[in-house]
Formats: C-alpha cells, structure tokens, sequence
C-alpha cells in the first residue's frame, strides 16, 4: 500500500495502559520514531508510520467504536525514503532473555492476530511459573482471512527467528506451530525452514502440526487442548499450564526488530469482499485509513452494505471509514447489501443449538438473558470469562439474539473483586 498524504495513528493500539504523547503538534518525525509512551508495564509503545510533521493530537475515531488519543501526521514522501533499517547480524545464543524482552517491548510489539495484548508480558513469564512449551498460531480460522498463510508461505525463516527469539526469552524446550489442514502448501513450508534450520542457536526441537479445520480452532485454549490436550483455567492465562502461544505475524515483528531494529509501524491486512476489486494482502501503514486502503484495492463504494474490520466472525461492523488500521487490524471484510442479513432479536425458543455450538462448553442462552435483565453479579456463576466471543452462539441462533454482544456488555458490568 503506497503511502498516504496523512496518518491517524491512535495512543492505544493493544490491552493494557493507553501511552502518552511524547511529541507535539508541528514537531517532525521520522518513520520510526517513538511518539507514544506508558511506564505502566502491561502496555505497548507507539511509533510514527512514516516521516513528516505532526499536525495535531487529537481524539480520533478507533476501528474499536471508540474515540482514541491519536497523532494526525501530515506526511512527507522524500523524507520518508530517507529512512533506512540496515540488516544486522542476530546471535540469538549470545542474547540474554532480558535483552530479548527489552528490544520487543522497544518495538511496540502486540499480538497480531487481533486481541493486541503486549508481547514482552507474555514471554515475561514469572519466576515460579515455568513455560515448557511455545506454540505459534498458524490457523487463521476467520473466514476469509489469509495474511497469515500469506506470512508463512513468503516470511518462514522469519518466523522460524521470532519463535526462538521467545524460546530463548521464556527458556522453553520445545515449540510448535499449529497450522489447519487446509493449508498443506503452507504446511509443506514451515515443515521446510524447520528442517532446514535444525535446532540452530537455541537447541530447542521444533515442529509442525496439522490441526482440524474448524473454526475457531486458532483460539489459544483451543490450540492448546488440541495439540497438548491442556486444559487453561478460568480467569488463567496459557502460562498457568505451562504455554505461551504467539501468532506468526508477531514471530515476523520480533524478527524485523532484532535483524532490523524495526519497530512494528505496519503490517499485513487481508482486503476481502464482493465489492472489492483487488481482494489481496497488503502491507499496510499503520494509521492508513479504511477509506484510503479500500480505495487502492479497488473497492466500488457504491456497492457496499457492510465494512467488518477483522473476520466474518469475531470483526467489528464499522460505522465510518475515516477509521485508521491499527496493530490489530488482521483484516477488512467488505459485503453487498445482499449478503447483509438483519433481522429484528425474537424470543428464545431453548432449542440450546447455541450450547451445542459453543467451543469452550458455555451456555450462552443464559448469559444473554442474564445481560438483557441487567443481573451482572451472577453471569460468573455461569463461567463469562471463559468465552472468547468467537460469534458462533449468534450465527447459530434461529431467534437472531446477539448473544456475543450481550456477553461483551456483561463483561463489562460485571462486578469486580477488589
């Protein structure tokens, strides 16, 4: 994706603490640079996308609904071009575990399957919580979706460098990387890098493993039952048992930092739907608005009846396209007006086809009743936190109740212990 005459890019781009700015209105910038900063541990550093001039901080619209502190950078292309990342030698065996956490945390870097949730927390495990194995999410179950097969069949080796980079920072023993069987030509080539590396630095065994295809096979607890048959407890995070798992788009993120010294200031988005022209991958800069992207892959906005940033499934419907493409943008998914369906919410008639459907075993039927009445201090009792809002409660329902959305609600009215 060429690069744009302007950029929104937003303070709070993952889980945690939002950052500061740490620059000013008409201040220049260079592609790169640091413009966002917490102190607070669980939270990620923000980089500018490109050169140019800072024109204002201001509140912005976020792909997540909300308005977000944002740098507006009016950018300049000659300047821009001037940047360069030299490759650099990388001995991961003479690298300290800490050192490896500090040039991730550095870069910015966040889960880059969608959640955002800081990776120098996660391969900071605590010292009486050991992590014997890493597993590298190579699913992408999300309809629609490619950008990560698209990493895997192009960036191996940098994937193959980001996993031992987290092998060494956590001192697991052995990894492995879960892709779904319906990706053999992907499959066939991590299974090639990994015999082609041999265990090089870290002495760590490696493996890939064909999983079913299913969705949503690429939710942490589920890869972990199905390749460990581990069991992650509620309200417990994958290092409870022993894991950590990344995607392979953050394994990529971690190995420009540490060959490059790249901060992570663009990624790959899946650009999808009927009224695309040129659906595709593209590496896009962070801040690129919707509009901006969609206009490039060649979209007929006069055919569009929905804009879902991320997939089918799990995506946020989006009311505006003046949104920016942040960390977590896996993707775009652009439908017709026909392939809109929107029905009014009917009584549930118990057929319980949603407490078949529900991968973590829930019963969702109960949580959206519950929310609908306001009961928050008892969706607990029935086991909220364990649902990853994977959607396939609501596209199963026959009364068309938003069931996910109601589960988001009471997530967030739920009482807290303090």
């Amino acid at each position: 994706m060429p690069l744009t005459a302007q950029l929104v890019v937003p303070l709070q781009q993952h889980i945690g603490a939002p950052t500061a700015p740490v620059v000013e209105a008409a201040d220049e910038v260079r592609r790169g640079q640091l413009v966002g900063h917490s102190d607070v541990f669980v939270s990620a550093d923000v980089h500018a996308s490109a050169s140019g001039r800072v024109l204002e901080i201001r509140s912005a619209l976020h792909p997540v609904g909300a308005d977000v502190l944002s740098v507006v950078i009016a950018t300049d292309a000659e300047a821009d071009a001037q940047v360069r990342f030299e490759e650099r030698p990388v001995r991961l065996e003479e690298m300290e575990p800490v050192a490896i956490r500090q040039a991730v945390q550095e870069a910015g870097i966040v889960g880059l399957g969608g959640a955002a949730f800081p990776t120098h927390v996660k391969i900071s495990p605590p010292r009486d919580t050991p992590i014997d194995t890493v597993l590298i999410n190579g699913c992408e179950c999300e309809p629609g979706l490619t950008a990560d097969h698209r990493l895997m069949l192009e960036r191996p080796a940098d994937i193959l460098l980001g996993l031992r980079a987290v092998l060494r920072a956590v001192g697991a023993e052995r990894a492995f990387i879960g892709i779904e069987a319906n990706k053999p030509d992907a499959l066939a080539e991590m299974r090639r890098a990994v015999a082609a590396g041999a265990r090089p630095q870290t002495g760590a065994a490696v493996a890939v493993v064909a999983l079913r295809t299913k969705y949503p096979q690429g939710g942490e607890k589920l890869l972990i039952k199905a390749i460990l048959n581990r069991e992650v407890p509620a309200f417990g995070l994958p290092m409870a048992v022993g894991v950590v798992v990344h995607n392979v788009a953050t394994c990529v993120a971690i190995a420009e930092k540490l060959r490059l010294g790249k901060p992570l200031y663009e990624r790959v988005v899946t650009v999808t739907g009927t009224p695309v022209a040129r659906p595709g991958n593209y590496l896009v800069r962070i801040g690129t608005s919707f509009r901006d992207l969609l206009e490039f892959s060649g979209c007929d906005f006069s055919r569009v009846g929905k804009v879902i940033s991320g997939g089918p499934m799990m995506g946020v419907a989006q009311y505006s396209l003046e949104v920016p493409v942040v960390k977590g943008t896996a993707g775009i998914v652009v439908q017709a007006p026909a392939e809109v369906d929107v029905a009014a919410e009917q009584p549930c008639i118990r057929c319980g086809r949603c407490v078949d459907s529900c991968p973590v075993f829930l019963e969702p039927y109960a949580l959206g009743k519950l929310a609908k009445a306001g009961r928050w201090a008892e969706v607990d009792r029935y086991h909220i936190m364990n649902c990853m809002e994977c959607g396939c409660c609501a596209y199963v329902c026959p009364a068309r109740i938003p069931l996910v959305q109601y589960i988001k609600l009471a997530k967030i009215k739920r009482p807290r212990e303090k």
